[in-house]
């Protein structure tokens, strides 16, 4: 396997590396970033978790002139979640070079914050296409100097209908430009991009693309889906998992029939608010909800590193939502579980799929305990914009709370918001004493999520 000091990179990305202890190469990085470096466009089958978001970000910044805040890369996500997710790598990524502005573009915030964003101008675009399309006709920002287009996950933008609105965004570009795609599978509606607006784009495959040897998959017979959930997760000894619906009704039904019966659950689709979806991610990553149920356009942006399972509640449409769903798990070299559950009018669906699992009947478990909440969340009003550090929190807990290092979970921060994970079975008395108490001699409102 190579390691990426093989590469052409200038030197504050290969310190960036080093911070990130990022040494190997993963299979579609060894085979994607020569062929990027060398300016060519690159069509790139690669799966969630591949490494591909490294993969195109080191390509684009090794580009960029910081000189010049014209914006020189547009990268495009099917998800406001993926979106956030890529650009925060990009700028772990620039850090080393400093001066790189990094601006994510997507629906479901105001455009009056991004138009004034964009007026101070930036390197980099990260956004959807149906925002980043409306801000270009509006002509908030100027294409003209860019060299670079990534569509990532082209397979789901595509799938959720913006092919127009990405040949639309692409015909604002320099012809002149580089034009990247990864996507897990290539439905022949992807050769549009392809044959119209890409040169002689080079072919790259990842060895394991379609991450089929870290991922178990099971299919169990069950025509009573909702007791199955607590029978499968005890059986397979899953702490966290997200379970996918094929629609929000279903997801939004799903949800509260699992809090009606003690699961904690909390739901995610594209119904929901931004504000709401970033809570409902903070608390499942947090550990203070254990379960969230998806769709498949929501579920898409979702990195959770250590992922135990995900859960097919109902059987996808496509093979290539299977493949997008089950991504969710065994990453980064780690190993998952693919679960589906199947009754019998979906049978013939899930044999459809071609997968390489028959459906078998679910091992009957007695008096099945409900998956245990080991985190509660405390939502604190400043983040990083009050300069509210984590380390003023952590400070505030041991210090007011009591509580140890090891006891304070994962911390959150936002603009103008900070999150905090505390151990459940003690969250109420942390909150009375920290309630009224100032961190960093300043008095913030909080509150307990649940």
């Amino acid at each position: 396997m190579s390691t990426f000091e093989t590469l052409a990179l200038r030197i504050p990305l290969k310190e960036a590396l080093k911070r990130l202890e990022f040494t190997q190469m993963t299979s579609i990085q060894s085979q994607a970033l020569p062929v990027i470096l060398q300016k060519k466009d690159c069509i790139a089958q690669a799966a969630t978790g591949s490494g591909k978001t490294l993969a195109f970000g080191l390509g684009v910044l090794e580009r960029i002139n910081p000189k010049s805040f014209g914006t020189q890369s547009l990268i495009l996500c099917p998800t406001r979640e993926l979106a956030e997710q890529v650009a925060k790598v990009i700028r772990s990524l620039a850090s080393e070079i400093g001066n790189i502005k990094v601006l994510t573009l997507c629906g479901g915030v105001p455009m009056k914050g991004q138009i004034h964003s964009l007026k101070h101008g930036a390197h980099i675009i990260v956004g959807t296409p149906g925002r980043v399309l409306k801000l270009l006709q509006m002509e908030t920002f100027d294409p003209a100097q860019i060299q670079t287009v990534v569509l990532d996950e082209a397979d789901q933008m595509i799938d959720m209908g913006f092919i127009e609105d990405i040949t639309s965004i692409l015909g604002f570009t320099p012809p002149s430009r580089q034009s990247l795609l990864f996507s897990a599978t290539f439905p022949e509606s992807i050769q549009t991009i392809t044959s119209d607006f890409m040169k002689d784009p080079v072919m790259v495959t990842a060895e394991h693309s379609l991450s089929k040897p870290k991922i178990e998959e099971i299919a169990y017979l069950c025509n009573d889906k909702l007791p199955a959930i607590s029978m499968v997760l005890q059986l397979h000894g899953i702490t966290n998992t997200i379970i996918f619906c094929n629609t929000k009704v279903d997801a939004n039904a799903l949800c509260e029939d699992l809090n009606r019966i003690g699961v904690h659950a909390l739901t995610l689709h594209g119904d929901m608010e931004q504000f709401d979806r970033n809570e409902a991610i903070i608390q499942f990553r947090n550990l203070s909800a254990p379960i969230l149920v998806a769709t498949d356009v929501a579920g898409r942006g979702i990195d959770i590193e250590g992922l135990d399972a995900i859960i097919n509640y109902e059987v996808p449409i496509q093979n290539e939502r299977y493949t997008h769903r089950i991504g969710r798990t065994g990453r980064a070299g780690k190993n998952g579980i693919a679960i589906t559950l199947v009754n019998h009018y979906q049978y013939e669906r899930f044999i459809d799929l071609k997968r390489p699992v028959t459906p078998i009947e679910l091992p009957g478990i007695k008096n099945a305990s409900p998956l245990k909440t080991l985190m509660r969340t405390i939502c604190i009003d400043a983040g990083k914009k009050e300069k509210l550090r984590a380390g003023d929190i952590v400070g505030a807990l041991i210090h007011e709370c009591g509580l140890s290092k090891e006891e304070i979970g994962k911390i959150d921060q936002l603009d103008h918001l900070s999150y905090v994970a505390v151990p459940r079975n003690i969250a109420e008395n942390i909150y009375q004493k920290l309630v009224n108490r100032p961190i960093k001699g300043k008095t913030f409102r909080k509150w307990l999520l649940d």
